[in-house]
């Protein structure tokens, strides 16, 4: 009999937590899971200047789990290297992904024009990662199917998304390929989620690609409530400002949410939130689009949208700054890589009676895992600026399973896989979890490198 086997191609979170990108190949097929950005450390962003080790041209099809950049974020880069397939994914993570390629693709051109006329960079020219017409073209590639329905890719592949929590539209992606199933978790949710279900879980995986993002970590216990309710009144006590650097999708709408409750149930004054994220806002609108996909009643959604300020444009975002009152801001981005934050932060990072808060993963090499390390400067816009102001952090707000909720993602797989592939996390979360799998389910599992090639039997 003669043995087939298909390939996996490791381009990206292996060895570390972003830039996702597996090539599948088999049956003459070649199957890109996730096409995103590396974030963080220099040396990880600058692998996304470097073309991919794979022929573009040949790859049939791309299947997203979730719109986040480091999994869509490569897309425009795929699409100027050659790349003219279809991008498949679920109707809201397509629309998540639309958002954010844009907004990356205006953010790329404004900071190399400011770079140009600043002469801050090293680069000369001064080049965008991508254009918002490569984003847009790269948009036309789009194409929506059904989450749960397994859809026919060739007499041998077939494959079906199923509901992941995380963020609105994210999925695991389920390949089977001959007689074996291929398992992509993509981002794991929380079971417990102020806006999503949990998570689906997978009944069957021969080869299981699994994200460990906090593999060596339980979430704390903490009262979110509580802890927001008290940063906002010794913030209104000190007559200062709460910055809350937020990722775009999901955790500024669960923030509002949250925010939106406490006021309700009278347990902070009437202080002015101030909402600053151009893409967050338009990510409010795809809650709007796809009511089906969280449990946010639309009721609740309109008053909690009611309850905030908006912020529009530039000009108001100095209206902000200016005005005189304690206020709560939430703008991106989330790690403090970029966005409207920083011009808030320039403002206000030396006053002690500002408070920073911190409500996600900080990815090593990024500002702010610097803040929340303590670092006394941090470098922006080509010049450093010291921190006075006072950071905090609230762990609980992930939007990643901790180790006990993958370890229970993992409790209705009925066969033992052949083989684990731990990645999407750093070397000690990696190191752990595959531990704590190991005893616990005496299961095969590998942490490959970047670049590695698998070939598995199918």
């Amino acid at each position: 009999m003669m043995l087939n086997f298909a390939k996996v191609h490791f381009l990206g979170a292996a060895g570390t937590v972003t830039g996702s990108k597996f090539l599948l190949e088999a049956y003459s097929k070649k199957i890109l899971i996730d096409c995103g950005m590396f974030q963080g450390l220099k040396e990880l962003r600058e692998l996304n200047w470097k073309e991919l080790p794979i022929d573009v041209d040949q790859i049939d099809i791309v299947l997203l789990t979730h719109g986040h950049l480091d999994h869509v974020g490569f897309l425009p880069r795929l699409y100027r290297q050659g790349f003219r397939g279809k991008i498949i994914g679920t109707a809201p993570t397509l629309a998540i992904a639309g958002i954010i390629l844009k907004d990356s693709a205006k953010i790329h051109e404004e900071e190399a024009e400011k770079a140009a006329v600043e002469h801050y960079s090293k680069h000369n020219p001064v080049l965008p990662f991508y254009t918002i017409v490569e984003a847009e073209k790269t948009i036309t590639l789009f194409e929506a199917v059904e989450e749960g329905e397994w859809i026919p890719f060739s007499d041998k592949i077939s494959y079906r998304f199923q509901y992941n929590g995380h963020i609105i539209g994210a999925t695991f992606i389920e390949l089977d390929i001959d007689k074996k199933r291929f398992v992509f978790s993509g981002d794991v949710g929380r079971v417990n989620d102020y806006l999503l279900e949990k998570p689906k879980k997978p009944e069957w995986a021969d080869y299981l690609f699994l994200e460990s993002t906090y593999g060596h970590k339980l979430h704390p216990t903490e009262d979110l409530e509580e802890i927001l309710s008290e940063v906002i009144k010794e913030t209104i006590v000190q007559k200062g400002n709460l910055i809350i650097p937020s990722f775009a999708v999901e955790r500024l709408q669960m923030l509002m949410y949250v925010l939106w409750k406490l006021y309700k149930k009278n347990r902070i004054p009437n202080i002015p939130i101030f909402v600053d994220s151009p893409m967050g806002n338009n990510v409010l609108e795809v809650f709007k689009r796809y009511p089906q996909w969280h449990k946010l009643p639309m009721d609740e959604y309109a008053a909690m949208c009611n309850h905030v300020n908006i912020v529009e444009s530039y000009r108001e975002t100095w209206e902000t700054i200016d005005n005189p009152r304690s206020k709560i801001i939430i703008a991106g981005s989330g790690m403090v890589t970029g966005g409207r934050v920083l011009t808030y932060l320039q403002q206000m990072i030396d006053d002690p009676t500002t408070t920073i808060l911190l409500v996600g993963y900080q990815a090593e090499g990024t500002r702010g895992r610097q803040l929340q390390e303590g670092c006394h400067e941090v470098k922006f816009f080509g010049r450093y600026f010291p921190v006075k102001a006072r950071v905090k952090s609230i762990e609980s707000l992930s939007a990643h399973a901790d180790q006990n909720d993958l370890l229970d993602w993992l409790s209705e797989i009925k066969n033992i896989p052949e083989e684990v592939f731990l990645i999407h996390g750093e070397q000690t979360a990696l190191d752990a979890f595959r531990v704590k799998i190991q005893k616990e389910k005496n299961w095969n599992v590998c942490i490959p490198k970047l670049h590695a090639i698998k070939e598995l039997m199918i």
